[in-house]
């Protein structure tokens, strides 16, 4: 069966693969993170701040390491994103005696670089697969990476918590370091070689030298990100520890299933929005999905100020939110892979994703800092504030 498809759908399935075993380790490792050291009673900037440069070295690498891709190819740094997640696992599994504050934001460094030049990596080979003008075609194939990546993130984040639980955090670790080593192994022998690499040297101040569309978009994927993280990251899963008394393995199935349901809401992005918006400007698509999103952080602060039954207001307002923002991420994923230039174009998706990365800092670091201070609504309101923005740049795509 495998040997009659096509090498495109072959290069594919590997891409996809290796996209999808660094995402199972990739969540399960924020999970973990993030509920060992709550354990150890770390106060939510504290732990914040151990993904700081996680997301700081994210804005870094995906700048740099487009330039990377387009020079080396994109099989060359997507495999070394692997090695260097590997080693961050080993890093991690050392005597707890060890895991002081600057080590863990050491090690999340190296996983911070790692997850953005395996995504950047990914993402960008899925142009050069599909034939020029066939948009849907793309759509599809980008939304079905993107959204089953986001559905094992969320197998990643159940398997965080109950790793926990089964192994204790030096278990866990070493479980996940041998499954990311097989993928390592079959990426090296099967990735095509020099995938995505330009024709021509790229020059470095290539980097910053973009079309309005994708500096545009990348505004837009800027405040979008951050507008998710500012109460997804830090703040609801110690709010759902601290204030309802759900245990590790209870929180992180709880955000396994929103990813999941997030990641299968992505993967049927075309259809959805296709349905919704046919014949319409990709700015009026992103700026309808935008402010549909806008009001739902809004109503479920409102619910919680006012104490209307919150286990579930949080419940149904998560899912409200997963299902609308997947819409807008996966139309976002979409247009950048559309707009990039096909002869190096990890360039322009490197730019776009450490726009997404800086986003993510901000989303992480305003989580821990705006919960810790305000409290939960304050991260809700802070979230509508930064997508009413994402509405006013999408409007300024066309």
């Amino acid at each position: 069966m495998i040997s009659t498809l096509s090498s495109e759908i072959k290069q594919y399935l590997i891409i996809t693969g290796n996209y999808w075993a660094f995402t199972l380790t990739d969540g399960a490792l924020r999970m973990l993170v993030v509920l060992y050291f709550h354990q150890l009673g770390y106060s939510p900037i504290s732990i914040a701040m151990l993904f700081l440069f996680y997301e700081f070295f994210g804005v870094v690498t995906n700048l740099l390491g487009g330039w990377l891709g387009a020079r080396l190819g994109l099989n060359k740094t997507m495999n070394f994103g692997l090695s260097l997640q590997i080693l961050a696992l080993v890093m991690l599994a050392v005597n707890p005696q060890w895991l002081s504050v600057a080590y863990v934001m050491a090690a999340q460094a190296l996983s911070g670089i790692a997850k953005d030049l395996n995504k950047m990596s990914a993402k960008s080979a899925i142009k050069l697969l599909v034939p020029e003008n066939a948009d849907s075609t793309l759509y599809k194939w980008v939304a079905r990476l993107t959204g089953s990546k986001n559905a094992l993130k969320g197998v990643g984040f159940f398997m965080g918590g109950a790793l926990l639980t089964l192994l204790g955090f030096q278990g866990a670790l070493w479980a996940m370091t041998g499954l990311l080593l097989v993928a390592w192994i079959c990426s090296l022998i099967l990735l095509k070689q020099d995938l995505g690499k330009k024709k021509f040297k790229p020059k470095f101040s290539e980097l910053f030298s973009k079309s309005r569309q994708i500096n545009v978009l990348s505004a837009a994927r800027l405040c979008l990100f951050a507008s998710r993280d500012v109460w997804f990251v830090i703040a609801l899963p110690v709010f759902l520890s601290s204030t309802f008394g759900w245990d590790h393995t209870l929180v992180g199935t709880f955000m396994a299933a929103w990813i999941i349901f997030y990641g299968v809401v992505q993967a049927n992005a075309p259809k959805i929005s296709n349905r919704t918006n046919k014949q319409t400007t990709p700015a009026k698509q992103l700026t309808f999905w935008a402010l549909l999103l806008t009001l739902i952080p809004a109503a479920i602060a409102v619910a919680l100020t006012n104490q209307i039954a919150p286990m579930w207001v949080i419940v149904i307002g998560l899912l409200c939110f997963g299902g609308v923002f997947a819409v807008n991420s996966s139309l976002h994923s979409y247009l950048i892979v559309k707009f990039a230039d096909s002869d190096g174009v990890s360039l322009d998706v490197g730019f776009y994703y450490m726009a997404n990365a800086m986003g993510r800092l901000m989303g992480t670091v305003f989580s821990g800092v705006i919960y810790q201070s305000y409290g939960l609504e304050a991260c809700l309101w802070l979230s509508s504030l930064l997508l009413f923005i994402t509405v006013m740049i999408s409007k300024q795509l066309d």
